[in-house]
């Protein structure tokens, strides 16, 4: 049971980093840094869009619209948080009871 926690909360910190690189993406695209036209830029935010998008329209459909300000991603970021904490703190000590 340990090791598929542990699997979870590893998939669970990788999707933190997709979801870290997605917003610094789209602020580099916002920004005309990088280029949408470029075939690699463009293949890139496709996969990130694919992995994020459907966790984060949710959250963007409950939220408020704030105009240019999207925010969907530090909700969800503090919801993986908070399931990481509560795996950690309560289900990891109940496994050494038994």
């Amino acid at each position: 049971m340990r090791a598929i926690l542990d699997v979870i909360l590893l998939i669970l910190n990788l999707y933190t980093w997709v979801i870290i690189i997605s917003a610094v993406l789209s602020w580099l695209l916002a920004f005309n840094v990088v280029n949408y036209d470029n075939s690699f830029v463009r293949s890139i935010w496709s996969g990130i869009n694919a992995l994020t998008e459907p966790l984060l329209r949710p959250i963007r459909r409950v939220l408020p619209r704030m105009g240019a300000i999207d925010i969907s991603p530090i909700i969800l970021l503090l919801a993986i948080f908070f399931l990481e904490r509560v795996i950690i703190y309560y289900l990891y000590p109940t496994l050494g009871r038994f």
